[in-house]
């Protein structure tokens, strides 16, 4: 990185952008390497599942649905039909599990990757797309545990949400003045969202710590909500504008090559094309610009990583059987400076 530990904290959203192209176009080979190998076949099995949900099984139950509506009951073809419906609806199902699966898997992965690339890159360690893809396995369980760890705090999160919506929604039906509820309702939902949206925020630093220090699950998402203080507006602005963008642009790979019958297939398999490859790239500026985040907020808490201390981190991974980081073996210290 061009910019110094101590010039971090004062890096705004422009500038953090800025660090992150040069970043990626420094080190464009490895990148790539990542990006080919696990962000863009997360891009394709995100277009096949698009492509699937929309025309494939819609299509089928319409017409099952029809078919079942025109045959009296209770005649075999009538059970038959029924039996096709509940087949593929069952088929659905396990096709949303598959992609859940397998979406959750490649985006840990490439997490895993992207934020070890990156930390290399800090500490000046070399950093070879091989020794990445044989560290990543060692990194991901640890992403796993904070990505089972949130999942666990956002179901509790909804539950409670829906607890509350439900009493506003009795207080609305039965209440002596409905405009009253109506504004409790409102800034209930409005809450509820920016809760959600911070959860969000510190689940992504939460990422970068699970790599980077010695915390994962509960401790990195406690870690996570005390750097992200002072830095919420830039990181809640950052990760809108990003989220905002690839909604765009799955939007647009949807309505053309979904929905772009009036176009040739020729000029739909280009779109799509420029499409994933798009996706694929912000997905990983998304991932840089994450760890960069990182750095950030904790040059802004005063806490500057050393180097050579980060590097012993890193190297753990690299080991033949890798060892936890705990305790006394702690490599990556912070240093507090006025």
């Amino acid at each position: 990185m061009e910019v110094e530990q101590e010039e971090m904290k004062s890096l705004g959203v422009f500038d953090i952008y800025r660090e992150a192209y040069k970043i990626i176009l420094s080190w464009r080979k490895i990148f790539t390497r990542i990006t080919l190998a696990l962000i863009l076949p997360l891009s394709f099995i995100s277009l096949a599942h698009t492509l699937s949900s929309n025309t494939l099984f819609p299509k089928i139950t319409d017409q099952n649905q029809k078919d079942l509506a025109e045959t009296q009951v209770p005649t075999s073809n009538y059970t038959n039909i029924f039996d096709l419906l509940s087949s593929t609806s069952a088929s659905y199902w396990l096709l949303q599990a598959a992609y859940t699966i397998f979406s959750f898997i490649l985006h840990l992965l490439s997490t895993s990757a992207i934020v070890y690339t990156m930390a290399c890159i800090y500490s000046g360690r070399e950093v070879t797309f091989r020794l990445v893809m044989s560290v990543v396995p060692k990194v991901w369980k640890r992403l796993m545990v904070t990505f089972f760890t949130i999942f666990l705090a956002l179901c509790t999160y909804h539950v409670v949400a829906f607890l509350v919506l439900a009493l506003v929604a009795v207080l609305i039906a039965f209440g002596p003045d409905t405009n009253v509820g109506l504004v409790i309702f409102l800034v209930v939902v409005v809450l509820y969202s920016i809760g959600l949206l911070y959860m969000s925020i510190v689940w992504q630093l939460a990422s970068t710590i699970s790599v980077l220090e010695d915390s994962c699950g509960f401790q990195a998402m406690k870690k996570s909500n005390q750097l992200i203080r002072g830095k919420v507006g830039m990181a809640t602005f950052i990760f809108l504008k990003l989220g905002l963008l690839y909604y765009m642009l799955q939007k647009a790979l949807e309505r053309v090559v979904v929905h772009g019958e009036s176009l040739a297939m020729v000029d739909r398999v280009a779109f799509a094309n420029a499409c994933l490859s798009l996706l694929s790239l912000l997905s990983l500026f998304e991932r840089v610009v994450q760890t960069i985040i990182y750095f950030v907020c904790k040059s802004h808490h005063h806490e500057n990583i050393d180097k050579l201390a980060l590097s012993d981190h890193l190297q753990v991974y690299t080991q033949e059987y890798y060892i936890p980081l705990k305790g006394d073996n702690l490599q990556l210290k912070q240093f507090y400076v006025g």
